[in-house]
């Protein structure tokens, strides 16, 4: 399968990359990016075709995945339309927030959507991506898609487009959760004594470990977490700050703000 990325930022190079190293031949590769130096280094770093025409870059591609932001996915989506229409191909949207109903109106009737929704450990092949599909999107398209977003991680598929919204306050910006509590956690132990290298690399393993942890014992994470807490320990004395801090609630309230703020941005970006 010969594959166009559409922008050629950090995404698409994760992108790229995993790509390469799974197996992929960079000959069936092939990006399009307006900043000369992003194509040089593409190109250097794993031997893909690179141009600056993105009608160039579709011209023979079998899936065509969109990596642009948002505010210019309008313009972008335009100006392959007519390419996109001499024959079908399958696109892939990682354009957080915009809506299958606006990218159809843009790309033309009849073209096969898949969107994405990554998150930024794809960066390390550790990110998870939610898909959601297209009514013209087949069964091989579907394959084809999440087969491209395993190569920087885990899948997901949804049921409803609404879900995307949840999804990007979820696992979207949560990585941006984890990483301030990790800097709470670093700021905490230097407070405490601990010397500003110990408290990060304590702060940031620990992070790492519980992750893995989470992932491989199958456990629910409540039941994790009584493993812990030993009745009367230091767990349990933290945990009882936490609580009665009302933490679950405050990543509640956080979460919800995420998903409004996400439908809010696909009615300002798509409205075009």
């Amino acid at each position: 399968m010969r594959i166009a990325f559409i922008g050629g930022g950090h995404m698409s190079t994760s992108l790229i990359g995993g790509l390469v190293r799974r197996g992929t031949e960079p000959a069936t590769l092939v990006v399009s990016d307006p900043v000369p130096a992003q194509l040089q280094r593409l190109a250097r770093d794993f031997g893909v075709r690179s141009t600056a025409d993105n009608n160039q870059a579709v011209r023979d591609a079998d899936l065509v995945v969109l990596a642009v932001k948002p505010q210019e996915m309008a313009n972008v989506a335009r100006g392959i339309s007519r390419e996109l229409a001499s024959r079908r191909r399958i696109v892939v949207s990682i354009a957080a927030g915009l809506r299958l109903g606006d990218l159809g109106r843009w790309l033309g009737d009849g073209v096969p959507v898949v969107r994405a929704m990554p998150n930024r450990p794809a960066l390390v092949g550790a990110g998870i991506t939610a898909l959601y599909a297209g009514p013209d999107v087949t069964g091989a398209d579907r394959a084809a898609a999440e087969q491209l977003m395993a190569a920087v991680g885990e899948t997901v598929w949804l049921e409803d487009e609404s879900q995307m919204d949840v999804v990007t306050a979820v696992s979207g910006s949560g990585p941006a959760y984890f990483f301030l509590l990790i800097e709470a956690l670093e700021a905490a132990g230097i407070e405490h004594g601990l010397s500003p290298p110990t408290a990060r690399r304590l702060a940031v393993a620990t992070a790492q470990g519980a992750g893995r942890l989470a992932i491989e014992s199958g456990e629910a994470p409540a039941t994790l977490r009584e493993q812990v807490t030993s009745k009367g320990g230091t767990t349990a004395a933290a945990l009882e700050v936490l609580e009665a801090s009302a933490v679950r609630a405050i990543f509640h309230h956080a979460v919800t703000a995420a998903t409004r703020r996400s439908a809010e941005l696909a009615g300002e970006f798509g409205g075009r």
